[in-house]
């Protein structure tokens, strides 16, 4: 088996309501599966500013505040090789707005679903996240609610 990485990726959880948001991946690792938005990192690239670039450049909405959740490591099947991220989560408050398909060679839509509601398969780094036992906080402004031990 040929690993690569590790790589580091960043993932945008934008809660409103007690929602979030899931788009369906298409054309990469984890073609098929309900994913946060996000991406890479690349050298030298702070990764809250990678969180708003994505956010904006996948969904088309704006961060206002970015705050750190976890972090997780996956393996992530890409064809013959294996790819070994670090996944940075954020949790992500938005300007007012929807989200909109803006990579559609990447997502082919985005939903609002209850964090223990997203469709399965749900993409690696995101299923880490949930089993840490994180889940988005019930109120505006609320801090993220702990890891279950």
């Amino acid at each position: 088996m040929s690993v690569t990485g590790p790589l580091v990726g960043v993932s945008a959880v934008v809660v409103r309501d007690g929602l979030v948001i899931v788009g369906r991946r298409k054309g990469s690792h984890g073609a098929g599966s309900w994913a946060f938005p996000g991406g890479k990192v690349e050298p030298a690239e702070d990764p809250r500013e990678v969180v708003a670039r994505e956010l904006d450049e996948e969904t088309g909405l704006r961060a206002l505040r970015i705050a750190p959740i976890a972090w997780t490591s996956d393996l992530l099947s890409h064809g013959e090789r294996t790819l070994h991220f670090i996944t940075l989560h954020h949790l992500v408050d938005i300007a007012p707005g929807e989200p909109i398909v803006r990579e559609p060679d990447k997502v082919e839509d985005w939903r609002w679903v209850a964090c223990d509601e997203i469709p399965e398969p749900i993409f690696a780094p995101a299923a880490s996240l949930l089993a840490t036992g994180w889940r988005p906080p019930r109120r505006r402004g609320a801090p993220p609610a702990p890891p279950q031990e």
